[in-house]
């Protein structure tokens, strides 16, 4: 578990873990704030705690917790979610007898509205992913099933899985380096289940904030590198039509007061600024090509899918660029 401001819902993240009705597990909570600010906040809660001297970014920190444990299975959860008691039962309970399945998508839900945040996640044309059933009921989707992968607000993983195809990207620093670590082993033929009775409230964005400069500029970034890294070629060269239909969508719904753009805005961002976010996006992709070109080698080099298996699957757990911009 990564934590930046180690504030109260900390806390209470903390408590929920601690209310489990599996017990056989540790926790590892990661401070990035850079000046110690969780260690109060733990102090006496039998909490392993690694402490950064700056803010690596939330994949980085994942990791540092991952290699702090040796256990079969890893859960990663946000300092600002708060787990039901039978959430980590429920999950290795799914597991069972399931060798396939490296990845589990809790039922996250929005924990202002008890709607859905997320029941596993979806992928568009262009790279970018969006939270499957996002703002719906959670009735909506009351069975467990294959789903692409999970957000990794809250997840768990197969360590046998990780240690195959590696750890979350810490280039990636804020942003999709659960769609990429997911993504990576779709192509290494692991599958990822959707267990609705294990469920997550979550207070979406609560510390990075549902729109802001740093995240516009990071969620393009960062769908650009793992665009590069795992799409396969044919998609690769339709993907800048579907990121043109994208644009024109927030415009849309941002003139409809609707969507990340018009949140953008109301924010107090200013809607000019969005091109240049998304030119300085591109210029770092430019600039770490040829990283992310040997990266694709050997993701492809090591596929159990071919691309046309790899593209159906892409296909089906698929969102349009007009959903996209209007979530």
């Amino acid at each position: 578990m990564p934590t930046l401001a180690a504030s109260e819902p900390l806390a209470a993240c903390i408590a929920s873990l601690e209310a489990q009705t599996f017990r056989d597990f540790d926790i590892v909570v990661v401070d990035n704030s850079g000046v110690k600010l969780a260690r109060k906040a733990l102090e006496g809660r039998g909490v392993a705690l690694i402490e950064n001297v700056d803010n690596v970014g939330f994949g980085a920190a994942v990791n540092q917790g991952i290699r702090a444990s040796s256990a079969p299975f890893v859960a990663v959860l946000n300092d600002d979610a708060v787990a039901d008691a039978g959430w980590l039962d429920a999950m290795l309970q799914a597991l069972e007898g399931r060798p396939d399945v490296g990845m589990v998508a809790p039922q996250i839900r929005l924990g202002k509205t008890g709607t859905l945040d997320s029941a596993g996640m979806l992928i568009c044309g262009d790279g970018s992913s969006r939270q499957r059933g996002h703002g719906e009921s959670p009735g909506v989707y009351p069975r467990r099933q294959e789903v692409l992968l999970p957000s990794g607000c809250a997840a768990l993983y197969r360590r046998e899985m990780l240690d195959e195809v590696g750890l979350f990207d810490a280039d990636f620093y804020l942003y999709c380096e659960d769609t990429d670590l997911g993504l990576r082993a779709r192509w290494k033929g692991w599958e990822c289940l959707y267990v609705p009775s294990a469920v997550v409230e979550h207070d979406y964005s609560g510390t990075a904030g549902r729109a802001s400069p740093l995240k516009a500029f990071h969620a393009e970034r960062n769908r650009l590198f793992l665009l590069v890294k795992n799409f396969p070629l044919a998609l690769l060269l339709l993907a800048p039509f579907y990121a043109l239909a994208r644009y024109f969508w927030h415009v849309w719904w941002m003139s409809r007061g609707r969507g990340a753009a018009a949140e953008f805005t109301r924010a107090g961002g200013s809607a000019t600024n969005l091109p240049r976010y998304v030119f300085s996006a591109w210029m770092a992709m430019l600039r770490r090509f040829r990283t992310l070109r040997r990266q694709r080698r050997l993701i492809l080099k090591g596929a159990r899918l071919t691309p046309r298996q790899y593209s159906r699957l892409l296909r089906r757990f698929s969102i349009s660029p007009r959903q996209v911009a209007s979530l």
